[in-house]
């Protein structure tokens, strides 16, 4: 599993070949491929040539699904009267949390590459839970908003699961580990190791800031327990 990649396309590369990905593998990524970094529709690009990835919703995909559409569009009378005040402030949004290098790389593609690549991040998982070696686990982003023993899964709202961060402190399932990115480890108040995996109370966060300057990316292998990463 790999999290929150942010455009960091040479980290992505050398972590594939450092983890020896196979074709008979299968790759997770926790959300948050685009913005920040320089490359973001490069990963894009190189993860819709991987059938044995699956990659989740992150906030930042769902920010840029809001906006892509119509940016993407003709520039024509009917679609300059849908620059209302709600795509205007949901663009704002976007690009105040990263967007300009997305938008930036994406105008390089022609409208066929452009409507490809949309529809690949539609197409993305919201979570996914899985057993291997006996044990469970939730795969999600972000974390679960709004926590509650009596919630089933289904019940999360989309913002519940990419946008609201996990409380470290507090385990939600005896039975199940919740694995997020979304929340760089530097920024997890009591973090011994902070830019490494941070496991505690069942959760397991992979995202270590692989956009920031001192950050790395990091992968998590469910399988052995093996945490591998590359530095910026």
């Amino acid at each position: 599993m790999i999290s929150d990649i942010h455009g960091e396309y040479e980290l992505f590369m050398k972590m594939l070949e450092k983890i020896k990905f196979q074709d008979t593998d299968t790759l997770y990524i926790l959300g948050d491929i685009l913005d920040r970094g320089p490359n973001p529709i490069r990963v894009l690009r190189k993860l819709m040539e991987m059938p044995n990835v699956i990659p989740i919703v992150g906030n930042h995909e769902l920010m840029a699904v809001k906006c892509l559409d119509l940016l993407c569009e003709e520039i024509t009378t009917e679609t300059i009267k849908k620059l209302n005040n709600s795509f205007m402030e949901n663009l704002l949004i976007w690009q105040e949390n990263g967007g300009y290098s997305t938008i930036a790389e994406l105008r390089r593609y022609n409208a066929q590459v452009k409507k490809e690549l949309i529809e690949y991040i539609k197409e993305f998982l919201i979570y996914e839970t899985l057993t291997v070696n006996r044990k469970k686990y939730l795969l999600v982003h972000a974390g679960l908003g709004n926590f509650s023993e009596q919630k089933d899964i289904e019940e999360y709202s989309l913002h519940d699961l990419v946008w609201e961060r996990v409380d470290y402190e507090k385990c939600y399932f005896e039975d199940m580990y919740v694995v997020s990115g979304h929340t760089p480890t530097q920024s997890i108040k009591g973090n011994p190791r902070p830019g490494f995996v941070y496991q505690k109370n069942h959760h397991i966060a992979i995202d270590c800031g692989a956009c920031f300057p001192n950050g790395r990316l990091a992968a998590f292998c469910l399988d052995t327990g093996e945490e591998f990463y590359v530095e910026r």
